[in-house]
């Protein structure tokens, strides 16, 4: 179906953006288990034949993958969002004192042990539009940092 009204209404939306509101720190789990979801990055991983197991391995072979997704504009931002947490997911579970932090509009970002701040969501989208900075890449400087 074409509605032209609403191809416009989306333009002057921003992307889709995740957005994570939470009371008390003994939330820390939940929040971490729902944002390592990541349904349509596994189920698009799953269709090319990819396992995501939450390593960095797995980040090197999305970024092998033919991007799709790219000629998509409704689904783009969506992946965009799945890539940088499954980006962030990696990281929390194999850099030591990593840790999802919320920003005060409720961003998620991962925060080091070092204090330094990533905004894998920005992340995972510049990766899903461009292919840039490649998934791996990024976890190669965050976790040597």
């Amino acid at each position: 179906m074409n509605i032209s009204f609403l191809g416009n209404w989306r333009k002057k939306r921003d992307p889709a953006r995740v957005t994570v509101f939470s009371d008390s720190e003994s939330d820390r789990e939940g929040v971490a288990e729902l944002l390592s979801e990541c349904e349509l990055l596994r189920s698009q991983a799953y269709r090319a034949g990819i396992e995501l197991d939450d390593s960095p391995a797995s980040l090197e072979a999305l970024d092998q993958l033919l991007p799709r997704w790219r000629d998509d504009e409704e689904s783009l931002p969506w992946l965009g969002n799945d890539a940088g947490l499954y980006l962030g997911t990696v990281i929390l579970r194999t850099v030591p004192g990593a840790a999802w932090q919320l920003w005060p509009d409720g961003q998620p970002v991962i925060r080091l042990e070092s204090g330094r701040e990533i905004d894998v969501v920005a992340a995972g989208h510049e990766w899903a539009a461009s292919g840039v900075p490649e998934l791996s890449q990024l976890y190669g400087e965050v976790s040597e940092a």
